[in-house]
Parts: structure tokens; sequence; C-alpha cells
């Protein structure tokens, strides 16, 4: 029988607190491992139903024995021995799980290898229980359809008893999971939100590293310009570390070779006294959906000024007003182009060989779109990545959200990172390609959780991680939903 300590580290604890128990022999991998499933069992698919895991691995108990026996034998053991993850959908896996990005199309395809990513979390020990569900193809199907609904796994519920909203991105299973303790981290995927914001609205640790710097050879793609996998965690420091072990070269994914020059690094800083936070208002925090929120974001506010950080407020960029207004072909088009990519490379899974295959099958099985296709069907319209109009939008994009945006704003006031309430830069950061840690900062309105992103330049992701480490000492407070 587990003890209340044992069991706290479980439910709250971290990455290095679940190994200590195990190298102590004070708790097996085996005994982590069922408990994490016997929860997933009674939250996720009984009970309350949240709904945030789509399948368990059949392979996640002989995978903690292995570990067990590594340990009994006296074996030095790598940094994630025995710690258990669950993996959004839209990540491969060789070991019978099957990968259908919550497409109903998709819902037999069992790809035959791991992603990139997913071997060296193996590698590193980690023990994978499941998957979590998504919001269908990362949330590009239909422009009316609610986060966290998929075709295949249905609706995910936020464990804080809210519903995740539309446009509230696609990690929400991964989000959920972490935030109820289904396991010790989870892996989602951001093309523009879909970290961030599920995390702020759970209660978690979300970190979308630079795009690039993490594979995503093996992920099924939306956006490949601005596609970046990341951990969802209990704190900065498991995301950190979660990071260093993914991130790296890959030639499958020829965006890592330039990203492995930006690996994470140790989270050394020394406090907040020289660092210098820009605030960014205009457009952002200023805006009217998050008026709700501004009391607990000044609070942080005041928290980190009496801290020793300099507050410059605002820290507005030059592109605010065009960056909110634009509307660009690159989401359609990349996805178009990229999906077929990667369903031919596949051996056309499940009979799908095309976006218009996939179109085709929906409008044959109406009940698996009750929200209809209307983001497919612009896609399938969209006329390829040598269209004029696409390039001129993708290099609009990049001007106004790294030229015009981060990059001139944190020159212009001699800042180290920018701050926003929630997912409010989630624009900004997904066309910019630049790395954000989502920080829960306890609950805000209406005991919904409230917490505030921070941003870096492209490729800073080393800094940002140390920075978000010593905020998240000050004003970091994650709430354990009752449930």
């Amino acid at each position: 029988m587990m003890t209340k300590d044992i069991e706290n580290v479980l439910m709250r604890g971290s990455i290095a607190e679940l190994r200590a128990l195990y190298v102590e022999r004070r708790l097996s991998v085996t005994d982590a491992v069922n408990w994490y499933l016997s929860r997933i069992n009674d939250i996720s698919q009984n009970g309350p139903a949240i709904n945030a895991v789509r399948e368990v691995s059949l392979r996640a108990m002989d995978d903690a024995k292995r570990a067990d026996e590594a340990i009994a034998r006296g074996e030095d053991l790598q940094a994630l021995h025995g710690i258990p993850v669950l993996l959004k959908d839209n990540i491969l896996t060789g070991d019978g799980m099957k990968a259908a990005a919550g497409a109903a199309a998709l819902r037999n395809f069992q790809p035959d290898g791991d992603a990139t990513l997913v071997k060296r979390l193996r590698s590193a020990g980690a023990i994978v229980l499941g998957k979590t569900n998504l919001t269908e193809f990362a949330d590009f199907v239909s422009d009316v359809m609610p986060s966290g609904y998929s075709g295949n796994g249905g609706i995910v519920k936020n464990p804080h008893g809210i519903e995740y909203g539309r446009g509230q991105g696609s990690s929400v299973g991964s989000a959920a999971a972490v935030a109820a303790s289904l396991c010790m981290f989870a892996i989602g995927s951001e093309t523009q939100n879909s970290i961030q914001t599920p995390a702020s609205y759970s209660s978690v640790v979300g970190y979308k590293p630079t795009v690039g710097l993490v594979s995503r050879a093996g992920v099924v793609p939306l956006v490949p310009s601005q596609d970046s996998p990341g951990p969802l965690t209990r704190s900065v420091e498991d995301a950190a570390l979660v990071a260093s072990i993914m991130a790296g070269p890959d030639m499958k994914d020829t965006a890592s070779l330039m990203a492995s020059k930006v690996m994470p690094g140790s989270l050394t800083c020394q406090g907040l006294k020289h660092i210098r936070v820009g605030v960014m208002r205009r457009q952002m925090a200023d805006r009217e959906e998050f008026l709700p929120v501004m009391p607990f974001f000044e609070n942080v506010l005041k928290k980190l000024s009496a801290a020793g950080a300099s507050i410059i407020d605002p820290c507005d960029l030059p592109s605010a007003e065009q960056l909110q207004d634009v509307r660009s072909s690159v989401f359609r088009t990349e996805f178009k182009a990229s999906l077929n990519t990667f369903l031919q490379e596949h051996g056309s899974p499940c009979g799908i060989d095309s976006m218009e295959t996939l179109i085709a099958w929906n409008e044959a099985h109406p009940e698996s779109i009750p929200y209809g296709q209307s983001l497919l069907l612009a896609s399938n319209a969209s006329k390829g990545i040598d269209d004029a109009q696409y390039q001129s939008d993708r290099a609009r994009d990049i001007s106004l959200s790294v030229t015009a945006g981060i990059d001139a704003a944190m020159n212009m006031f001699d800042v180290d990172l920018l701050i926003a309430p929630m997912g409010a830069a989630a624009k900004l950061t997904g066309k910019a390609g630049a790395p954000v840690i989502a920080i829960p900062c306890g609950m805000g309105p209406d005991s919904t959780p409230f917490g505030v992103t921070i941003i870096a330049k492209v490729g800073d992701d080393a800094r940002l991680l140390a920075m978000g480490h010593q905020i998240e000492l000050i004003v970091g407070e994650r709430k354990v939903p009752v449930i």
C-alpha cells in the first residue's frame, strides 16, 4: 500500500523526486506505472470521464518491469528512467498504438516506427503510457469546431470543470492529462496556440520550443514552418529536462540542423535582479477578451517587480495592429502540401492518400464531422507552396512577427523577455517560430486557471527556460483539480 508521501509525488511531484523514489527502492517502476494506468481508467475513461487519453499502450507494464530489472542490477540510470509519459495522438509510435491525429478516417492507422522524439524519450528511459486525444488535425478541420473535439476521440473535458473553448488549442488531451495527474509529463505540439493556451487553462507548464529544436519527423504535420512539439509538465525545470532530451539534429527534419545550435542548457540564472521584462500591451494584454484576468496579470507584474525584475511597461510591438489583423494563406497552403506528402510517405494509411481523399471519406461519413470541414476544403483549394501569394504571405508573417515584432520590441526597449497574460501572444509566437513558456499562476476569475506566457527571440530557448524558472519561483502556482 502506497504511503501518502509517495502518492503525493505521483500526484504533484517532479521528475527528479519520482526518480529518487526508484533509486532509493521506495517505489517500483511497475507500481508507479500501474498507479497511473489505474488513474487513467478511473478518471479519463470512467468516473468524471475527462477523456484525455485515447489509447493505453499494451507494452507499458512490460517496459516498467524491464526498468525495475535494470534498477535491481544496479545499472546507471538514464535521466527519465521509469518516468511515465503520454503522447499527443499526432505523434507516431511503433508499439502497436494507432496514430489518427483525431481523424475517424485514420482511426486504424498503425505506424511501423517511433517518431524521432519518441525514440529519444525511450532511450532516456521514459515509459510511454499511451496516447492523448487532441483537437482533430491540430484544429484545422472546421472553423466552428470546439477545441478538444475529434471525430475519432470525442470531446476532452477540462479537469478543472470548465470547457476548452473554441480556439484554445489542440494539445488539450495532453494538458488535461498532466493537470489530472494521469502521467508525470506529456508531449503536445504547437503550430500557433496549441501548447501555451491549453496549458494556461489547465494550470500546467507548457513549453513550445523554437521551431526545429525538436524534430518533427514522425509527427503528423499542420504547418511545417511553424510546427513544434514540446512538453507539458508540472514545472519549468521538468520542461527543460524533457526538452533537452528530445532536442537535437535529425536528418529526417532538416530544420533541426540549424536549431541544434541553440540546445536548451542549464537553468542557471542569478535571480531576477538583472532581468528586464517587457509587457506587451497594445493588441495583446489590452484586448477586450483579457479584461477579466487583468487584475491577476497586474498582480504578477507587481510580484516580479518586488523580486527585483525591471518591468518595462509598455513594451509594444511596432507591428501590433498589423499582426493582429493579418490574414494569411500559410496555414491552408502548407497543410495541404505537408499532409499529402505525409500520407504518401506512410503508404496511404487506411486508404487515405491525399487531402482530397480525406474530404471525400468525410463526406461519405458525415457523422464523423458534425461541425463540417470548412478548413479542410479551404486548404484543399490552395495553390501550392510555389504560389506567389503564399510566398508573399509567409514573408509578411516573418516581417510582422519577427523583424517588426519580437526582435524590434526587444531591441528597442532592451528587454530579456516579453510577457503576456494567458495565450495572448500565440499568433505572434506561432508565426515567428519563437520559444514560449506558459507558467500557471493560480486561479483567476470564476475559479478559472490563470497563467502568463513569457517569450524570447528565436533560438534563445536556454535563456528563456532559465529566466522562466526564476519567474516560476516567484509567481508560479500550479492548481491540482479536485476530481
